[in-house]
């Protein structure tokens, strides 16, 4: 049976503060958590730097992400109160398979427990567990055969599992390899070359602890039954791993929650603002022009007079809110941007064909974010084809540069 700590005073954490903070974590995971029971481990960390931690678990060995996603139990304790994290743990193996059995067979189920726990509370975290390579690797199959191989598989699908649903990574296999590369005489294996001994399971707990608490774990008191200097090497390789890379593990401080954020791509007087916010539920848009605002997700707006615009986004959620300003520069319709009319056919999935009246010299494509893709291109007098069909669905702007200007058109790819 798990260990659950009930507390009889909550405080409100605030990353950074030198109060004492409290927090609640629920994992769901299997063996990699539950060896040398790790949620107790953390608690006792954190409890002897002042800290304080409210914990639940179901942690059954071999489950997988579609395992938690279909048991009625994981549910349960999800619902069970608001958690201000969520740990998911998926299948040791699992996540460092080829990425089209991962989208398969894993990453659904992180959405929908995702999903799940942002139903139950949408201030909630859910902090994905990056696990380790297996000491000699996997030898089922050639790119993680070997620890490196497999340590990097998983750290970039945890990453993704992550950016797919918002949520945020404890790096402890980047942590792990760190001690591997570093402190080499520090045994992190159980016997098997796969399970955690002590010392790989207080690794995770420091990581987990600066994770949680966006504070350093060195100079915990707890320190178990590991000798003192290799349990202060384990709590520096945690802080190294984790604090100077908040941003890179999504590991957004409490209070910035939600952020706003947005592209504009802009077409002659017209503007499409690409959304690309964490964590909002809510928009309200002013395009600086004075005319009216919008509460959509991702509006386009066409200016009536060139200059430059100050547009605002405030993205709000149950949680907080968060504003962003920035300028956009319509030009004035002039030598510089083409007055004919372009002609765009859809040949087939992801193909367009678009011909101009005067020759067209260029031609660049860009995502719905603003970023350049290296899409097919053919161009033959006033005719250009585009080819997108290797890349998802969604929008897409081409840029046509002809000989009396330039211009940008949007195409939807289904």
């Amino acid at each position: 049976m798990k260990n659950r700590i009930l507390l009889l005073t909550l405080t409100l954490f605030s990353f950074g503060s030198s109060a004492q903070d409290s927090v609640s974590v629920l994992f769901i995971g299997n063996s990699y958590t539950y060896y040398n029971d790790l949620p107790t481990m953390l608690s006792n960390l954190a409890l002897s730097l002042g800290d304080q931690i409210y914990y639940d678990s179901h942690t059954p060995g071999g489950t997988t992400f579609a395992n938690h996603a279909s048991n009625a139990i994981v549910y349960d304790k999800l619902n069970d109160q608001a958690w201000d994290f969520v740990v998911l743990q998926a299948q040791s193996q699992e996540p460092s398979f080829p990425d089209a059995q991962v989208d398969a067979n894993t990453l659904p189920y992180a959405i929908q427990l995702s999903d799940s726990i942002y139903a139950n509370n949408f201030c909630s975290e859910a902090l994905f567990f990056m696990t380790w390579g297996r000491e000699n690797g996997d030898p089922q199959w050639t790119p993680i055969s070997t620890f490196d191989g497999m340590n990097a598989r998983l750290r970039s699908t945890y990453m993704r599992f992550s950016d797919s649903v918002q949520g945020a990574v404890s790096p402890v296999g980047s942590a792990w390899k760190y001690i591997r590369d570093t402190e080499a005489s520090i045994g992190l294996y159980a016997g098997d070359g796969s399970h955690p001994s002590y010392a790989g399971s207080y690794l995770a707990a420091c990581t987990f602890y600066a994770s949680v608490f966006r504070k350093s774990p060195v100079g915990a008191p707890f320190i178990g039954t590991l000798d003192p200097l290799v349990a202060e090497k384990l709590q520096m390789a945690a802080e190294l791993t984790v604090l100077d890379s908040l941003e890179q593990w999504n590991l957004r401080p409490s209070s910035e929650h939600t952020q706003a954020h947005f592209l504009a791509i802009v077409s002659g007087q017209n503007a499409d603002f690409s959304n690309q916010s964490t964590k909002a539920t809510n928009y309200i848009w002013d395009f600086g022009d004075g005319s009216a605002t919008s509460t959509s997700t991702s509006p386009s707006h066409t200016y009536t007079l060139g200059g430059i615009y100050t547009v605002t986004l405030i993205a709000e959620s149950p949680c907080d809110m968060d504003t962003l300003q920035q300028e956009v520069e319509i030009a004035v319709l002039g030598v510089n941007e083409i007055q004919e009319k372009i002609e765009i056919a859809t040949l087939n999935d992801g193909k367009f064909e678009l011909k101009a009246s005067g020759n067209i010299k260029e031609v660049s494509v860009r995502d719905a974010s603003g970023k350049v893709i290296q899409a097919a291109i053919e161009m033959n007098a006033g005719c250009a084809k585009v080819d997108v069909s290797k890349w998802s669905s969604g929008v897409y702007f081409i840029s046509l540069t002809t000989e009396t200007g330039h211009t940008t058109v949007k195409v939807l790819r289904y």
